[in-house]
C-alpha cells in the first residue's frame, strides 16, 4: 500500500484549489470595504458560508501528511456541497408544492 494514497490527486487539483482560494479572498476583501454595501443579501450570505468553509478547509493545511491536509480539506468542501444540496431540495420541494397549487387552482391535474 502506498503511504500517500492521495498524492497524485492532490497535484491534480492544487492549481483548482489555488484558483479558488484566490476568488474567495478576492471576495473577502470585500467584508471591509465599500464594495460590500453594494452586495445583495444573498451574496452576503454566500460570502459568509464560503469564509466558514473555506476556514475548516484551510484547519488541514498545517498537517505535515499530505494525505491528512487533503482528507481534512476536503471533508469540508463536501459537507458545503451536501449542505448546498439539501437547501435546494427543500426550495425545490416548495417550489412544486407552489406550483400544483397553482395548477389545482386552475383547474388542472397535479
Amino acid at each position: 500500500m502506498r503511504k500517500y494514497p492521495f498524492f497524485p490527486l492532490l497535484l491534480l487539483i492544487a492549481p483548482l484549489v489555488a484558483g479558488a482560494a484566490d476568488a474567495h479572498h478576492e471576495m473577502a476583501g470585500m467584508s471591509g470595504s465599500k464594495d460590500q454595501g453594494r452586495l445583495s443579501v444573498a451574496s452576503k450570505a454566500y460570502l459568509d458560508s464560503m469564509e466558514d468553509m473555506h476556514g475548516d478547509m484551510s484547519a488541514g493545511v498545517k498537517a505535515a501528511d499530505p494525505d491528512v491536509v487533503f482528507a481534512q480539506g476536503v471533508i469540508p468542501h463536501y459537507q458545503g456541497a451536501i449542505n448546498m444540496a439539501e437547501n435546494v431540495i427543500s426550495a425545490q420541494k416548495a417550489e412544486i408544492a407552489t406550483m400544483q397549487q397553482w395548477l389545482a387552482e386552475h383547474g388542472q391535474k397535479k
